[in-house]
């Protein structure tokens, strides 16, 4: 179980020094798996890296009952002159594994499917080898409460495939607390909701409820889909203000993406702690991604919008 009391936290930077969370309480029982939902900069991650003990609130605190993972998929934490295989049997020392290391490390080895690089220095690693490398070194442990931000989007869909599926062995015999963008990953991993606006969390019993209140508040259709999921609905059959809508939104979700890339930016000029700074290389590259993909987005729609204009304009012939 974990239980948050009166839970503060901010980051200064260039906006200011704004709470991102304010006056957080909330109780997550156990055997209940939780999908958190809000704005892109709401506080989602934040409130994961406090839930896992990554980072300290200002104010209040988190407690927790039971064995917490780190969020699943941060390579922030790795030694980037340690080969993975270094990497995985320190961290599998630190949690006192020793009779079963060599189990251990084969398994992360198979799960992870980075091939010889397995034995490079992570330094030499992409992103996508480093966060395979994490997602299956955080699997390789037995916690009672895993904590995923985005873990299922890492890879090709049959990694992503993979992901799930482990997820929900996992899912199992213990409880996820996840952010995804992908609303069918959460419906299906997911039972209850954290919905969190204007640094104010909202607890809800089933997670429909949740993305639903997110809809309500943001006006936002359906939220960004997983990577290999269809489009929910094809450009031309969208209307006039339908197409509107969605401009508008895309429209926000770029801006809110700017933002946050500009406090990351500002985050990683300032910082001197070499775990931090990994963690945010890897948090502008998977913004940068998403500012591309709703961008595309956005010029597709937008040059439907100026086609069904002008063709709407045209005069019939007589």
């Amino acid at each position: 179980m974990i239980e948050i009391q009166n839970l503060y936290k901010r980051y200064h930077g260039p906006y200011g020094g704004g709470w991102v969370l304010k006056d957080i309480n909330l109780t997550i029982p156990d055997g209940v798996s939780v999908g958190v939902v809000g704005r892109n900069g709401a506080g989602k991650s934040t409130l994961l890296r406090l839930i896992g003990g990554m980072d300290a609130p200002d104010r209040g605190r988190v407690i927790r009952k039971g064995r917490v993972s780190w969020p699943i998929g941060l390579a922030g934490g790795f030694k980037g002159t340690m080969t993975g295989r270094q990497n995985v049997k320190f961290v599998a020392r630190v949690h006192g594994i020793k009779k079963s290391l060599h189990q251990l490390i084969q398994e992360v080895q198979d799960f992870a499917e980075i091939g010889k690089a397995f034995d490079d220095p992570v330094n030499t690693y992409s992103s996508g080898m480093r966060a395979r490398l994490a997602f299956g070194l955080s699997l390789a442990f037995d916690f009672d409460i895993y904590i995923s931000d985005e873990a299922t989007a890492v890879g090709d869909r049959a990694f992503k495939a993979k992901a799930r599926e482990a997820f929900q062995q996992r899912v199992d015999h213990a409880s996820l607390i996840m952010v995804s963008h992908g609303e069918g990953t959460l419906k299906q991993m997911c039972e209850a909701g954290i919905f969190i606006d204007q640094g104010q969390a909202h607890w809800f019993d089933h997670i429909g409820d949740a993305i639903e209140a997110y809809h309500q508040t943001t006006k936002v259709i359906t939220d960004v889909a997983d990577e290999d999921d269809e489009e929910d609905v094809p450009v031309e059959q969208l209307d006039t203000d339908s197409l509107k809508a969605k401009l508008r939104s895309l429209k926000r979700e770029m801006n809110e993406l700017h933002k946050q890339q500009i406090i990351t930016n500002y985050r990683l000029e300032t910082t001197t702690d070499e775990m931090e700074m990994a963690s945010l290389q890897e948090e502008k590259q998977y913004l940068r991604r998403r500012y591309q993909q709703a961008r595309k987005r956005f010029k597709v729609l937008k040059q439907h919008k100026q086609v069904s204009t002008l063709t709407t304009q045209t005069p019939r012939a007589e």
